[in-house]
């Protein structure tokens, strides 16, 4: 557990690290978009500028909550404050959603306006310079992010919203394309309205994920009745119930369960070296960090109040 700790923090420093680098990179070319958005009248590029903020305001959120979460537990506190990096992973899906549906409304409008005749000249030229330089951005910030996406909930969001831009960009730069070669101004909204759709998956998906942690869903990839049957596999077990398994945050399961085991196992003095193995084999085969067993004696079960799983 002592490796398990050091690794966690070790991890969470680097993941700290990454949102600082993704946070610089973010905020230096957020200026360079707007003043662009502003030099050449584009939607897109503001759409894309302001979904850009909501990604700089969503790495700060991170920063915020990876530091709070890298706090020791408490006698309060007793798993420690790593939920944290769910609460900042729910605060940046709600921003990618205010942002989605900002940008639709906008978008809708403008192409509204043209088709009444007020369409609104973008500088096309411009407007594909600054999108090509925000791809060179959001491709750097990915890659600084992507090393923690998979192992932490809070790194996964701040990653999907810099993915968002870096599909945005794309989008911009053909809009930009588009009105060069072609003069079709609504290629601009359109191209906006894209990028609303486009967020609009990824903020549900991260959501989602951040209620599973948050009602105590067992983790997608848990499969309980597996877990199950190895524990039942151990030497002296009998039955098993009463199973829990949760996460603190994405990465970090919890499991408790009743172990019911024959009289032998107590009489023999064998209960440290069961609960050994049965938190072994968790730790070797489902990579559960922190487990908890209650050893039983046989029959245990019908003697409890309450449903047995």
């Amino acid at each position: 557990m002592g490796h398990s700790h050091n690794h966690s923090h070790a991890h969470g420093a680097a993941n700290r690290t990454r949102l600082w680098i993704a946070i610089a990179i973010i905020g230096v070319f957020l200026l360079v978009q707007v003043v662009g958005a502003v030099l050449t009248g584009s939607l897109a590029l503001l759409a894309d500028a302001g979904h850009m903020s909501s990604d700089l305001i969503g790495l700060v959120v991170a920063l915020i909550a990876a530091v709070v979460a890298a706090r020791p537990a408490t006698d309060r506190q007793t798993y420690g404050y790593r939920r944290a990096e769910v609460l900042g992973a729910l605060v940046n899906g709600v921003i990618l959603t205010v942002v989605a549906v900002t940008v639709a409304v906008s978008a809708v409008s403008r192409l509204i306006e043209g088709g009444a005749g007020e369409a609104h000249e973008v500088a096309g030229g411009g407007m594909l310079l600054v999108g090509v330089a925000g791809l060179v951005a959001n491709v750097a910030a990915m890659l600084v992010l992507r090393g923690g996406a998979k192992d932490s909930i809070n790194l996964r969001g701040a990653y999907l919203e810099v993915l968002g831009d870096l599909i945005g960009s794309v989008l911009v730069i053909a809009a930009a394309i588009v009105i060069v070669l072609t003069g079709f101004d609504a290629a601009d909204p359109i191209a906006s309205l894209g990028i609303a759709l486009l967020i609009v998956p990824r903020a549900i998906s991260l959501l989602r994920d951040v209620v599973h942690v948050l009602f105590e869903s067992a983790p997608a990839d848990t499969d309980v009745a597996e877990i199950r049957e190895h524990l039942l596999g151990a030497p002296g077990v009998v039955a098993v119930h009463d199973v829990h398994v949760w996460q603190i945050t994405s990465g970090q399961p919890v499991f408790s369960a009743h172990i019911e085991v024959e009289p032998e196992v107590f009489a023999a003095g064998r209960a440290g070296a069961l609960l050994d193995e049965l938190g072994g084999c968790l730790a070797a085969h489902f990579d559960v960090e922190h487990s908890t067993f209650q050893l039983e004696p046989a029959g245990r079960a019908g003697q409890e109040q309450g449903s047995h799983r």
